[in-house]
């Protein structure tokens, strides 16, 4: 199950970014985005400074201007910025990125369906729930869905972020900047795109239309069919995340797991 993965130090200039002992991979793979981005889409991301030797895995970068995205619906201006960030991250070439070492996204299609059928194979303990039989329900059509699910061939044509929570998007008025690289790499825009409005710390203040941010990522109408395809997907990764003992019921309100087992069966057509 997905868990934390570093401690973030600001300074006035720079950010130190230190991984768990056990986390070089997911450190090694931010270095190699963000040393990409430097060269192929300055400015878009922090630019990598140096790295430190020591016990756990150091990233040290320089620091973004801005403030991180509210939790609140995105106005039109800032839609539109964070589509043109979107867009220069997509144009980074393939070649380039496959040359940098930088293989697919954590979670990335080819493997996820299969990562969510491991997750939700065992029974779990709905005692603490408000609603169990909603939750019930919603696990048990996650399951159906999971043994055949609707999904396009995957691809992987650009470099996604993985990781698109507002705190990882910097608003200066002006420009958007990208933060969060250690589960990045190869994609599909399209998955990147459902996966970022399915996130629950964007979904439940609604802070991304996906028409909107749909329109000015640049996605095509067969793209868009895509990310449509893949937002259930999505969103029993956050029904798996919220059940009982989970991360995200720890940290998240009573309810909210009855909210993502009503809206995976609304996205997934069961009810």
């Amino acid at each position: 199950m997905q868990t934390s993965t570093h401690a973030v130090t600001l300074g006035d200039t720079e950010v130190r970014k230190e991984f768990v002992a056990d986390h070089e991979a997911q450190a090694e793979r931010e270095w190699a985005c963000l040393a990409l981005l430097a060269e192929h889409a300055p400015g878009l991301a922090p630019r990598p400074l140096r790295r430190e030797d020591g016990a756990t895995p150091v990233i040290v970068m320089e620091r973004l201007p801005g403030r991180s995205l509210a939790p609140q619906p995105l106005d039109a201006r800032r839609t539109a910025a964070l589509g043109t960030a979107l867009r220069r991250l997509y144009d980074v070439p393939v070649a380039a990125v496959r040359d940098a070492g930088i293989g697919p996204r954590r979670y990335g299609a080819r493997e996820h369906v299969q990562v969510m059928q491991d997750w939700l194979a065992d029974d779990v303990d709905l005692g603490e729930c408000r609603d169990p039989l909603l939750v019930r329900e919603a696990l048990e059509a996650a399951r159906t869905f999971l043994a055949d699910p609707p999904l396009p061939e995957p691809c992987e044509t650009a470099l996604g972020i993985a990781d698109l929570n507002p705190a990882n998007v910097m608003w200066d008025g002006r420009v958007v900047r990208l933060l969060d690289f250690e589960d990045g790499g190869l994609s599909d825009p399209a998955y990147e795109l459902a996966d970022h409005v399915e996130h629950l710390g964007s979904r439940l203040p609604a802070v991304y239309d996906a028409g909107a941010l749909a329109d000015a990522a640049g996605l095509d109408a067969e793209a868009r069919d895509r990310m449509a395809a893949y937002r259930p997907l999505w969103a029993t990764f956050w029904l798996a995340m919220l059940l009982p003992g989970n991360t995200a019921w720890r940290r998240n309100p009573p309810g909210t797991t009855e909210g993502q087992a009503a809206h995976f069966l609304a996205l997934a057509g069961a009810h």
